[in-house]
């Protein structure tokens, strides 16, 4: 098995329209790391308008992501699809908006969450992960 992912947490910030976008990236195992890491980043930004998430795993295949009250397919999924047209897995991305006052519409939503995280891949350094498989003889 081989995949990509990044090697350190990433933190990078937009602003569109006013609006700040702060995305976070984090290479994570299993569902349970990638919770834990979305809850610390609500906590964190609990003062925020929306914290959005996604993130998607290599083995066993799994993804998921939330728009968090934005409206439905604005932020979480444009963000897992920008995640996966990188072809990175074993990643989580959060990404906190602090609304500027300016609305966005759908479209413009849809860019700003994938630009988040396009931007936050940008500055990322990818890592290669090959798995075997180990065996003893004895």
């Amino acid at each position: 098995m081989e995949y990509i992912t990044i090697k350190d947490e990433i933190i990078n910030e937009i602003e569109i329209e006013k609006s700040r976008f702060i995305c976070h990236l984090k290479r994570v195992n299993n569902k349970e790391e990638a919770d834990e890491f979305i809850n610390k980043i609500n906590k964190l930004h609990y003062k925020a308008t929306h914290n959005c998430y996604c993130y998607s795993l290599y083995s066993p295949s799994y993804q998921k992501c939330s728009d968090d009250g934005e409206p439905q397919g604005t932020a979480g999924v444009p963000m897992l699809d920008a995640i996966k047209k990188a072809n990175i897995n074993n990643i989580v991305a959060v990404v906190t908006r602090y609304f500027g006052g300016i609305k966005l519409g759908a479209g413009g939503l849809i860019r700003a969450y994938t630009n988040a995280v396009s931007e936050a891949l940008k500055v990322s350094n990818l890592l290669r992960v090959k798995e075997y498989t180990h065996y003893e003889i004895e």
